[in-house]
């Protein structure tokens, strides 16, 4: 199809209800609401504004937050937080968040007058990078354009933010302001050439092409369609549109967005090309790459559908915006199609990852262990601005938004959430309520008259014939199985009731690619148990304002010391016993080996916070126990020796790593090889290294035997470490090599060690795929 599609929004089978017409009843979700518009009313505005006004020659009223926003990605939390302050006030009606929204809105209008160019942004230096962008200088890589941190995804917020503050506050100033920045990009990227575009694309962008789908509704303007078509990256949709999965080693969060604009431009359109694409997506990474929260990725990147072990042996587990993504596409794939399966991954996601990733007195968290006895840490308010705070403080404002949908005279009941909908077209208010999932029931109450079709999700986790649905106390009969709805269709009187029982069974799930690990879960609630490491475990669970303090990066627990199950064989879920007065609490007497042996609880992760826990836990028999504990052992002892000897490290090529390792480079290239991460230049790369304590003595750099010949030197704060020809004659394709570090450098460094990589005349550097800063 033509890059200048019609702008004509195919029809919907399904809406989701605005908003503004449900709102939560009593129940976890509610107090996660309250919790973050806590949150919300102790972040700063005028802290978040600084970066844009900065940047616009004005003088900001407070200085920035530390953390991500003075580091590169100064503005992207603006964005976030009004989106944020617009998700609340239409979900609670909150006066002071619509307050909060309408002065950012206005302190933006004057950043962005004072452009003079449609712009808003809070990125250093970022009107002179634009400007480079628009001259046709441009250098991308995988998280940076022109040397900028992301520069589009930061943007983006932004861009998502206004929207927001226009579609659920009815901000008019948000909307102008928002096609006025829609116009900027539009006359910047018309100055590229598509090859220059798709270049531009391979740094994460967020969801560009899906915001521009937006401006294009909002306006009718087509204009903005074809500035959304320019922004789909060809090289993540050719491939999905084709059903093929290559998505193994990719930056995961960078492309769920992308794939949500490829949804929102099929929709728009009818792109089945764009539309296969998403369904294939969301398919693959539910089916194949997803753990039994529902999050998926292992630090930040999608490993091989056939080898989970890292999801074991890695503290940085499924990242909490991965999953605030794969939601949205979930609502957007279940508009068009009401599948049973799109409810079910919804609850999954909703219970185990997201509300399961705020600490009940505020705070978020970035990454969520799956290896056993880890633990995760929580955002501080005033420190931690990271992406999953943002994404954090939107997640946790919009509870309400798949509750119900409709179609027509069709209503739907996807969750089991203490709400009431006041569906406005039909003049009649539905009341749910429900203790779901400590209790098995829900009801809903009709307040009105009307005759309309009522869908009730039959969860997969039921069996056949359980689910039960009583209208007024007459039984109804169910001709839905697990994985569908349910459906009563009547002309509907005032103070009708449907009761609904929806049995929970406790199962076992285990870990994908079949490994000898198993989650417990009752129903969807995945169970996990506080366990503990050895002795004194003193840990801090708030992370600080360092740049990777979203990781828990205390001591891990060998994995032979990791509680396990123990039994003859897998059958042992009749174990499994309710305690009394503790709702969905479990033990599991004669079954568990280590942690609190028999009296170890199982509890509901989302309710599991501030510990150490094991969600994931390993199974052996009795006769086989000692042998897959020396196992773990072995296979875990050079990983742990080396961690103990590691100061600090990078991860070549990987965004995070490097991002957070203040990466520099020109004429540098990322790629993956065998599913290992790289980078090389054909000028020069630096990374920042810390060594707080002056302990350094080796720096250890991985390379790869098919480099050599390859010649280039490496610097230390700008003096010669080492002059280097790679050799012919490796042992291994892949080696490592140890540079000793001179006293008199480690001395000299106080602390902080630049490491520069420099190609000599007529090569290239050697392809980095790792390195180590030991003792």
């Amino acid at each position: 199809m033509a890059a200048s599609a019609a702008l004509t929004s195919a029809a919907h089978a399904a809406e989701l209800f605005p908003l503004a017409v449900v709102r939560l009843g009593p129940g976890p979700f509610l107090d996660a609401q309250t919790t973050n518009l806590n949150y919300l009313m102790a972040m700063e505005p005028d802290r978040l504004l600084a970066p844009f006004l900065r940047e616009a020659g004005l003088r900001p009223r407070q200085p920035s937050y530390g953390n991500w926003e003075s580091t590169g990605l100064d503005g992207h939390m603006g964005g976030h937080y009004l989106s944020a302050l617009a998700l609340m006030y239409a979900s609670t009606g909150d006066q002071e968040a619509l307050r909060r929204l309408n002065y950012f809105v206005a302190e933006l209008k004057r950043a962005q007058q004072a452009n003079g160019d449609g712009y808003i942004g809070g990125i250093p230096g970022g009107r002179q990078a634009w400007r480079d962008i628009a001259a046709g200088k441009l250098e991308a890589d995988n998280f940076s354009v022109n040397g900028k941190w992301v520069p589009w995804y930061n943007l983006h917020k932004v861009y998502a933010g206004l929207r927001d503050a226009y579609r659920y506050a009815g901000n008019e100033d948000a909307k102008a302001m928002l096609v006025q920045l829609s116009d900027w990009a539009l006359a910047l990227s018309s100055k590229l050439s598509p090859q220059q575009m798709q270049t531009m694309l391979r740094s994460e962008h967020g969801g560009m092409n899906e915001i521009f789908v937006d401006v294009a509704e909002m306006t009718g303007d087509r204009k903005y369609l074809d500035l959304a078509l320019a922004f789909s990256h060809q090289a993540v949709l050719q491939p999905l549109a084709r059903k093929q999965d290559q998505l193994t080693g990719l930056h995961a969060n960078t492309q769920i967005p992308k794939v949500i604009g490829f949804k929102r431009i099929a929709d728009i359109t009818g792109r089945q090309d764009m539309g296969e694409a998403a369904r294939f997506f969301w398919q693959t990474v539910v089916d194949k790459r997803t753990v039994a929260i529902g999050g998926n990725s292992v630090k930040e990147h999608f490993h091989s559908t056939d080898d989970f072990e890292p999801m074991v042996h890695e503290v940085e587990g499924p990242e909490t915006c991965n999953t605030y993504n794969m939601l949205k596409l979930t609502g957007m794939l279940f508009r068009s199609e009401q599948k049973g399966t799109y409810g079910d991954y919804y609850e999954r996601a909703l219970y185990n990852h997201i509300l399961s990733s705020q600490r009940p007195e505020g705070g978020f968290v970035y990454f969520t262990p799956m290896r056993p006895n880890h633990y995760r840490v929580y955002s501080q308010v005033d420190k931690g601005m990271w992406c999953c705070v943002g994404s954090g403080i939107e997640s946790h404002a919009k509870y309400g938004e798949f509750i119900y949908a409709h179609d027509k005279d069709t209503l739907f009941v996807n969750l089991f959430v203490a709400s009431t909908l006041d569906w406005k077209e039909k003049g009649v208010r539905i009341t749910q309520a429900t203790a779901f999932p400590d209790a098995d029931t829900t009801r809903l109450t009709v307040d009105g008259d009307g005759r309309f079709a009522m869908k009730i999700r039959y969860p997969a986790w039921i069996a056949p014939g359980r689910m039960e649905v009583k209208v007024n106390g007459a039984a109804v009969k169910i001709d839905a199985r697990p994985g569908s709805y349910a459906t009563i269709e009547r002309a509907w009187r005032k103070g009708d009731r449907v009761d609904v029982r929806l049995p929970m069974t406790t199962h076992l799930e285990q870990m994908p690619g079949k490994l000898n690990y198993y989650a417990v879960l009752h129903g969807p609630v995945v169970l996990a148990a506080r366990t503990r490491l050895f002795g004194d475990d003193k840990l801090n669970y708030l992370a600080d304002d360092s740049r990777m303090g979203h990781i828990a990066s205390g001591p891990t627990c060998p994995l032979e010391a990791a509680p396990m199950f123990v039994s003859d064989s897998t059958d042992f879920i009749a174990r499994f016993k309710p305690v009394a007065g503790k709702p969905l609490t479990f033990t599991a007497p004669g079954l568990v080996h280590g942690a609190d042996g028999p009296r170890t609880e199982f509890i509901p992760f989302f309710r599991l916070h501030e510990s150490r826990y094991t969600m994931y836990w390993q199974h052996a028999t009795p006769g086989g126990l000692k042998a897959q504990q020396a196992a773990n052992a072995a296979r875990e002892a050079d990983r742990i020796a080396l961690n103990a000897r590691t100061i600090d490290q990078v991860a070549p090529g990987e965004q995070q790593p490097e991002s957070d390792h203040f990466f520099k480079g020109e004429g540098s290239e990322a790629g993956i090889e065998n599913g290992r991460h790289w980078r090389h230049a054909s000028k020069w790369f630096s990374y920042e290294l810390n060594d707080r304590k002056g302990e350094a003595r080796v720096l250890r750099l991985t390379f790869s035997r098919e480099d050599a010949g390859r010649r280039f030197d490496v610097l230390l704060n700008g003096q010669p470490l080492a002059s280097v020809t790679l050799a012919a004659d490796a042992e291994a394709q892949i080696y490592t090599v140890d540079y000793p570090i001179p006293a008199s450098m480690r001395q000299a460094a106080q602390g902080k060690l630049s490491v520069r990589f420099v190609a000599r005349p007529g090569s290239v550097t050697g392809r980095l795929y790792g390195l180590r800063l030991l003792r």
